[in-house]
């Protein structure tokens, strides 16, 4: 079964672990992050007008957003896997920024390309999901014990997930 979680690292995904999976009784095999050289262009510091232009220093500037996203994923114990949401405005460099980064600093990934190839375009996707989830390298844990108390929970998520210092409670 295949779930999509919400938008960010930080808000559905954490919720839908934390929560969902904890109340369901349910351990995910991998997790998918998916990324868009959109997406990473708008926070490399590009207006979102003009977000479809190329802009290879652009995507180089909002690596750090996608690190962020995926560094959090991995801290729940589950494999992770960077879609690159293919558009049809995304040149070959900025593609080539994208996937050695995610070489660099090992991140499994792949090209996902579903709008214009349809299912075709998502087969290499669905490739490294299912093979990350043959290797059964999930070893899923949560951000936080079920026993802690709200403000504890809360400060937990903060330091775990925002990368805050601590919680003042007003």
């Amino acid at each position: 079964t295949i779930t999509e979680a919400g938008f960010g690292s930080d808000l559905g995904a954490e919720k839908f672990l934390d929560i969902k999976c904890r109340y369901a009784g349910l351990k995910p095999s991998a997790i998918v992050v998916v990324a868009t050289l959109r997406a990473l262009k708008y926070n490399g510091g590009v207006p979102k007008a003009e977000t479809a232009q190329p802009n290879v220093e652009a995507v180089k500037a909002g690596l750090c957003n996608l690190a962020a996203h995926v560094e959090n994923m991995k801290k729940f114990g589950v494999p992770v896997v960077v879609a690159i949401n293919h558009f049809l405005t995304d040149s070959d460099e900025e593609i080539a920024v994208l996937e050695n980064y995610c070489r660099e600093n090992d991140v499994e990934f792949a090209l996902s390309d579903v709008f214009a190839k349809g299912g075709e375009g998502g087969v290499a996707l669905a490739e490294e999901v299912v093979r990350l989830i043959e290797e059964d390298k999930s070893d899923f844990t949560f951000s936080y014990d079920d026993s802690l108390s709200i403000r504890e929970k809360i400060e937990a998520i903060a330091k775990k997930i925002y990368g805050a210092d601590g919680v003042d409670f007003i």
